[in-house]
């Protein structure tokens, strides 16, 4: 089990609002942002703390402390311009494990190139994930490994000049780097070379065993 965190979701539309909940029952701490106060009152009764302000306004993110938290997640609707400018404000108060909703690509590649970690393009995904399992029987069961099998994506910050073969992962953690994807690109490249020097913001991805996996965290 991963260690509880506090957690912000900025914007509280039908996934921002799905993530809170969901966020919360697993033990995490959540605190939501949105300008319409019928999504603030919505939330109130699930979340820790349910604040009804404008996260494009960077002195107001400085006024809840929202620097201070493990994450935050940016689902600000169909808005791309009011994403980015959230995006930035963030970014300007200090704000660094960001995580994004994009609602198209060329939004995706906008936040990529911005800095954001972690983008997720929920349609996207879901529509790729129907259509391997439409054409290709027994696709969705990659992760039939077993029941703790799991992936986790990572961002490079302290292996700074560092080789995968210098870490080492499979020995010391039991774990293997199946993909990465550069720091700045939205694209993710397969079979890792080894001997590559790691840059920051690079971002690893991790296959092994959830308590395997969890435990690598000095990177």
């Amino acid at each position: 089990m991963s260690a509880k965190k506090e957690i912000a979701v900025i914007g509280l539309g039908k996934f921002g609002y799905a993530l809170a909940k969901a966020l919360t029952e697993l033990g995490h701490s959540v605190v939501g942002v949105d300008i319409n106060p019928e999504y603030v009152r919505r939330a109130q009764d699930i979340i820790a703390q349910a604040y009804q302000a404008d996260a494009t306004d960077e002195k107001m993110l400085g006024q809840i402390g929202i620097k201070e938290l493990d994450r935050v997640i940016v689902s600000t609707g169909d808005s791309m311009e009011a994403s980015i400018l959230v995006v930035l404000n963030l970014q300007a108060v200090g704000v660094k494990n960001i995580w994004v909703k994009a609602i198209s690509e060329a939004h995706e590649r906008v936040l990529y190139k911005l800095g954001v970690p972690f983008v997720v393009f929920p349609e996207a995904f879901v529509a790729a994930q129907m259509a391997n399992r439409l054409t290709a029987p027994g696709l969705q069961e990659y992760f039939g490994l077993g029941k703790d099998v799991a992936v986790r994506e990572i961002i490079v910050e302290n292996w700074i000049g560092k080789t995968l073969r210098d870490l080492n992962l499979t020995n010391k953690y039991q774990v293997q780097v199946i993909a990465f994807r550069l720091a700045g690109d939205s694209e993710f490249h397969f079979v890792p070379q080894a001997d590559r020097a790691l840059k920051a913001g690079d971002v690893l991805v991790l296959l092994g065993r959830t308590e395997d996996i969890m435990r690598v965290d000095k990177f």
